[in-house]
């Protein structure tokens, strides 16, 4: 079932992408009813495609009641525990204003200060997921963002008793039982109910991600997220079980998701396809990881470790997990993953739901360039520069020579202007 692709091949057909050229059309046209017809275009759309009549956009209050009485408290503590590990790790990447001066009068720096307003999609249905909510609000309250709103879909009125209660552990009141690209538009545009935000972030189906991407530039967005992938680097002393459990536990995400692993051992790889049939058997969701496998997984046999590692950094994989001794070694030869897992006590899931690192990870080899969902994503940049005279006298003919070599005259006047004999100071007086 697990294809035996070399590298080349393997590397070729991640590079054929995919268009989604109806699909971005139908989106859209959905972006664009909302924008003109606001909560009623948004009522239409989910009584088409998740099968439930609106009245109020907001989730009730009732539902989050029922929520905390449908959760254990094993469930609540352990949640509370994970929203412990995932602040404090966040708490490392605040980031502080900071400024410089120079003896000539120059004062230059930079000023941090948090997004007015976020929008988080949270999956709902059957991938409803608690873990969204935590790894994408946490690091925004971090960031000190003071309004959070969620939108979530409820189709045929079902939700996740896991989901609302995340929500009011963490505070969260903006919540809208809404979901697709209409919630995206409603969110980027705003409708009667839902005021628009400055940023998007937050996983969903292909139709979200283009939705997202669709309305990028009046809105910011966190990344396009593309389906779920993981690497295994592992060499002859890895578990084969261990493995199979790992590129299983990404091949039942999505038909699409992408589950790989690249060895040079091939008794390894004989025993990680025998473990995969036996594990996939006893999966409640078979069906979507076997298509996942049959279509997006594989082996890539290699010759060495060193090999693994370059093919690697080739993919720059979502997930990356190194089962191979020493591998710390390695890590500092990984170019560029969304997260890399070290060791066989470090399953992918350890990332996903406790550990503290953010989840929400770059896919489709944008790891290249971009990162994991920080709290830097949800804090803007000003920079500041105060010249002295001094600082101006000294520094303006380079100035002016600049902008004149980039053919901008005006530029350079702007400049000169204040060195001329009889220009006038702030206060009026001549210089």
């Amino acid at each position: 079932m697990l294809n035996m692709w070399d590298v080349e091949s393997f590397l070729s057909r991640r590079r054929r992408g995919f268009r989604f050229e109806e699909e971005r059309r139908v989106v859209e046209e959905i972006i664009a009813a909302v924008r003109e017809g606001g909560d009623e275009a948004v009522r239409s759309y989910t009584k088409t495609f998740d099968r439930m009549e609106l009245g109020d956009l907001r989730m009730p209050e009732a539902w989050f009641e029922a929520a905390e009485a449908k959760v254990t408290d094993e469930f609540r503590a352990v949640i509370r525990e994970a929203i412990g590990n995932i602040r404090r790790f966040h708490e490392h990447q605040r980031r502080s204003s900071w400024f410089m001066s120079e003896e000539d009068g120059r004062f230059l720096g930079q000023v941090v200060r948090p997004i007015r307003r976020v929008g988080v999609y949270v999956p709902g249905g059957r991938a409803a997921y608690p873990s969204s909510v935590l790894m994408n609000v946490i690091p925004a309250q971090v960031a000190g963002v003071k309004e959070v709103a969620v939108v979530t879909p409820t189709p045929e009125g079902q939700w996740n008793p896991g989901v609302l209660v995340a929500l009011r552990e963490l505070g969260v009141r903006e919540v809208y039982r809404i979901g697709g690209a209409q919630a995206v538009a409603a969110l980027a545009f705003g409708t009667e109910t839902i005021r628009a935000v400055d940023k998007i972030v937050g996983p969903g189906n292909l139709y979200v991600a283009l939705a997202k991407s669709a309305v990028f530039g009046r809105v910011g967005i966190d990344m396009m997220a593309g389906p779920s992938e993981i690497l295994i680097v592992a060499d002859e002393a890895a578990d084969p079980e261990w493995t199979a459990a790992d590129l299983l536990s990404q091949a039942e995400h999505d038909p699409m998701a992408s589950a790989v692993l690249v060895t040079p051992s091939k008794t390894l790889a004989q025993g990680v396809m025998k473990a995969v049939e036996r594990r996939l058997a006893k999966l409640p969701r078979r069906d979507i990881a076997r298509q996942s496998m049959e279509q997006q997984g594989g082996i890539l046999l290699v010759d060495s470790i060193e090999e693994a590692v370059a093919v690697a950094n080739l993919v720059a994989p979502e997930h990356l997990e190194l089962m191979v001794a020493d591998p710390h070694r390695w890590l500092g030869m990984i170019e560029s993953a969304g997260a890399v897992f070290l060791g066989p006590w470090s399953p992918e899931p350890v990332g996903d739901y406790f550990a503290g690192p953010n989840h929400v990870l770059p896919t489709g080899g944008s790891a290249r360039f971009a990162s994991p969902l920080s709290v830097d994503d949800f804090v803007t940049r000003m920079s500041v520069i105060q010249y002295s005279e001094a600082a101006l006298r000294t520094q303006a003919a380079r100035i002016a020579l600049f902008a004149r070599a980039e053919g901008l005259e005006a530029h350079a006047q702007a400049v000169e202007a204040r060195m001329e004999r009889g220009g006038r100071g702030r206060d009026g007086a001549a210089r």
